[in-house]
Formats: structure tokens, C-alpha cells, sequence
């Protein structure tokens, strides 16, 4: 079920008010029914995939927990990432390696390939799925002995397509607690909401018209097309990510239910480094603790440590898609990230920037590295993501001919009015975000609030584009 879908504009205040008018002793199945439903939405014979991982987890977990012998709790702990990292690369990525090695040995595919959907959001309920048996093998976290709240915590509607991805410490116990109605916390959450719509259907959408059309045929368009559509994804992929997060936060907090916080405005970040402490947090943290600090992290010498950034780098690029364009993605954040480092050792730039002047020169520089990343991150080819290189590359000579380059194609032209409607929509939503408007509203008078809302639902209405269009990040 789509946030941004009119099933889900019915679903979630049907589900609130169930939720708060159930006896707490049963809420928790009304959650895990809700959550099926809304999973079973896309397609039903998905839930399958998960109730098989969940039922591993839990075993594994339980048995974890009732063994002291540390090899049979390694060989639990193995069997419960082994099953769930499996299951990961057979719907994931054993047609991409079947394919490389295909390629690599001029032979017809060995193994063959296989025709299995992805289901949506599985590397996120993977992840989260698999941080719960490492936290219980290392004792920092019990094992969950009730099967239906174990599975909630898996299935929890809110953030089970997109994330984040929750630890078991911040979200298990609270499936436990009871949440009374609380009209101050409501409010916030439903705040998030509406933040996260306009975020999707007004900003992400509306610059998807014209990333779309670039991104499926760049070669049509001109360099300053080009160039403009590039910045446009940055703001788009944002948006929509972003956009989801808030809506998942807001509609858990409206039953009482925190989630960890997952963008901390990214593109104020003044380094890749700044700006990975920003974006998918819970991602970037997961990969840290699970894969940065078990390699060794930054004790094992300088070099060993460059290594252990990069093979984050590439594994994360890797767990986004099964696509070279994904790894590369991944790996030119882990190549800028060790180049910082580098710069930063020799003494060559600062830790941090020592003026105004120098923090909005490396906030740019920062966007624009992250910006020309995306490239690979969206084009789908290296091939394509090339030829948008070159195109760039021609931008300032068309500037200097003044060449007029804002038509997306003869038959589909986006014109100057439309682009300074989302140019407007993209600063709105900057400044609102900077200005915390959630704070100061709520300090206004009852009818200067509802002039609030009431303008923001107006400006969604009016400049939202609404075609039930998926977030962005479910295909992960």
C-alpha cells in the first residue's frame, strides 16, 4: 500500500482508531494484522517470504538465547544470516552474478537464470531482521520469546517497505508499553505526515516529470536540459526518501510509537563524511556497526582502515541494486570519503571549515560531488551515465553561446514556467525545513494554525502530482 494512495488515506485512520479503542492486552495482534494487510496490498504470496525469515529469526534467536555453548551459538547465529542473506541473494541478485558470469565466460548462463520478482522493501525487513540475531549473539539483547511481537517488529506497517531499518533495543519494548492518546504527540505525528506528502506528491513527483523524461533518453536533450536535471534528481531522490521517513515516523508517533530519526539534512553536510552522518542513517549506522567495526574499523593501521571504507562503500552501493552502475555509485562515495580522509591527515583541508565562507564553499562542493554521484545512481548503464558526463561537460560552452537548452524534447517541452514552479516548490520546502515550522505553529493561535494547514493542504492540492506514484526506494 502506497503512502501517497488513497487506500492508505483510509487505512491509516482506520487502524489509529482501532488501535486506541483495543484493550492493550491485544493491540499488538490489531498492529500485525494491519501490517500483514498492508504488506499483502502489493502482492500476497509476498508475506510468505517473510513469515519464513521471521520464523528462522525467532528460532534462531530463542535457541541463541537457552545455549551457553559458543559454537552452537555461532551455528545458529550463521544459520539465521545464512537464511536470510540467502533468500536476499536469490530474489535479489543471483540473475545480476548468473549474468556477470555469463558474460565473463562466454557461455550460456551457469547457473540459469530465474524469473522471481523482487518483493518490496526486502533488503530493509532483511537488515532488520538480521540486526535482532546479531544483538541477541552478543548478549546485548534478549531473545524476544513472543512469537507475534517478534513478527511485528518485522512487519510493523509504518516503516516496513522503506525503513529505518530499527534496532530490537529502541523498538521491541515498545510494542510492550501502553500508549494513551495524546493529542500534543498526535499532532506532531500527523505534522510529519503532511510534511512527508508534500515532500512526495508536490516536490519529488512534480521534478520527476522532468528527470523522467531526461533519464530515459538523455541523448534528446540538450547540456543545460542536462544539467538541470541532474541537480533535479538530487532534490528528487531527497524528497521522496525523506518524504517517506516522515510519513513512517508521523503515522507511528500518532499511536505513540518512536522511530529512529533517518535525514538530518543532508545537503548542509560540508563532507562526504558530513553527509553520510546524514542521510539513511540507519543504514549508514547498520553497516557500520555490523560490517565497518567487525572488519576492524580504524584499529587495524591506515591502510587497513581505507580498505575497511571501501568495501562499505561497495557493499552498500551493492545492497541498493544488482547493478554495476549501484557498485560504482558506491564506490565513488568510498574513493571521495578516503580522499577526504587523506586531505584532512596531510593537512591539506580541516576537519572543519573555520569561516561562513569556507562551510557554504565545501556545502556546495559537497552537493555537487553527491549530485554528479547520482548520476550512476539513476542512469541504470554505465553506458548512459557516461554519455550524461559528456553532456555536462558542454555546459558552459552552450552557456557561453547562449544556446537556449530548456526543452526536454520538441513533443514533450517543459517550460520555463513549469521549472520555476519547481524551483519555487524545491526553496519552499528548503527555508520550511530550516525554519522548523512544526515548533513555531504550534505557538500560534487556534485560527492561525488552520490558516497554516489549511494553506499547505491548498499548495498540495494544487501542485501536487498524484498518479499513486511509488517511492523511490521501494525497489530496494
Amino acid at each position: 500500500m502506497l503512502f501517497n494512495s488513497f487506500a492508505f488515506a483510509l487505512f491509516f485512520p482506520v487502524v489509529t482508531l482501532l488501535y486506541f479503542t483495543t484493550p492493550h492486552a491485544w493491540r499488538w495482534l490489531l498492529l500485525l494484522v494491519a501490517s500483514c494487510f498492508f504488506y499483502m496490498y502489493y502482492k500476497p504470496v509476498y508475506l510468505l517470504i517473510l513469515v519464513a525469515t521471521i520464523t528462522i529469526d525467532y528460532i534462531a534467536g530463542r535457541a541463541m538465547a537457552d545455549n551457553e555453548n559458543e559454537s552452537a551459538r555461532s551455528m545458529w547465529l550463521a544459520a539465521s544470516i545464512g537464511g536470510n542473506l540467502g533468500i536476499l541473494f536469490l530474489f535479489k541478485y543471483f540473475n545480476f552474478f548468473s549474468a556477470t558470469i555469463t558474460e565473463v565466460l562466454h557461455q550460456p548462463a551457469v547457473p540459469p537464470l530465474v524469473k522471481l520478482a523482487l518483493p518490496i522493501g526486502l533488503s530493509f525487513h532483511t537488515f532488520q531482521a538480521m540486526s535482532y540475531t546479531i544483538e541477541v549473539y552478543k548478549r546485548r539483547q534478549p531473545a524476544e520469546k513472543h512469537f507475534g511481537i517478534f513478527a511485528l517488529y518485522v512487519l510493523f506497517y509504518p516503516q516496513l517497505v522503506a525503513g529505518p531499518i530499527e534496532r530490537p533495543q529502541h523498538l521491541l519494548h515498545q510494542f510492550r508499553e501502553k500508549h494513551s492518546f495524546n493529542y500534543d504527540v498526535a499532532v506532531g505525528g500527523l505534522q510529519l505526515m503532511v510534511r512527508g506528502i508534500f515532500k512526495k506528491v508536490v516536490v519529488a513527483d512534480r521534478l520527476a516529470l522532468v528527470t523522467d523524461r531526461f533519464y530515459w533518453d538523455p541523448a534528446h536533450y540538450s547540456p543545460v536540459t542536462a544539467l538541470v536535471a541532474v541537480l533535479f534528481f538530487s532534490v528528487q531522490i531527497y524528497c521522496d526518501f525523506s518524504g517517506y521517513t516522515d510519513i513512517a515516523t508521523g503515522s507511528a508517533q500518532v499511536m505513540g510509537f518512536r522511530l529512529m530519526k533517518n535525514f538530518n539534512a543532508p545537503y548542509s553536510a560540508t563532507s562526504i563524511a558530513d553527509f553520510w552522518r546524514r542521510w539513511h542513517i540507519s543504514l549508514s549506522t547498520w553497516f557500520r556497526d555490523y560490517v565497518y567495526i567487525p572488519l576492524g574499523g580504524n584499529k587495524l593501521g591506515w591502510q587497513r582502515q581505507l580498505i575497511n571504507i571501501l568495501i562499505v562503500f561497495v557493499l552498500s552501493g551493492l545492497w541498493h541494486g544488482a547493478s554495476v552502475t549501484f557498485i560504482i555509485w558506491g564506490a565513488i562515495h568510498g574513493l571521495l570519503y578516503i580522499g577526504e580522509l587523506a586531505l584532512t591527515r596531510a593537512g591539506v583541508i580541516a576537519a572543519r571549515p573555520s569561516s561562513a565562507f569556507w562551510t557554504a564553499t565545501r556545502t556546495v562542493t559537497t552537493f555537487i560531488l553527491v549530485s554528479l554521484a547520482w548520476v550512476f545512481f539513476r542512469a541504470g548503464t554505465p553506458d548512459k551515465a557516461l554519455a550524461i558526463f559528456r553532456q555536462l561537460a558542454l555546459v558552459p560552452a552552450q552557456v557561453l553561446q547562449h544556446t537556449k537548452g530548456w526543452h526536454l524534447m520538441a513533443e514533450h517541452p517543459v517550460t520555463c514556467w513549469q521549472l520555476a514552479i519547481s524551483f519555487i516548490l524545491m526553496m519552499l520546502l528548503f527555508v520550511a525545513e530550516r525554519l522548523q515550522p512544526g515548533k513555531w505553529v504550534s505557538g500560534l493561535s487556534r485560527s492561525k494554525r488552520w490558516a497554516v494547514y489549511y494553506t499547505v493542504l491548498f499548495i498540495i492540492l494544487i501542485f501536487g502530482v498524484f498518479g499513486n506514484r511509488e517511492f523511490i526506494y521501494f525497489q530496494f
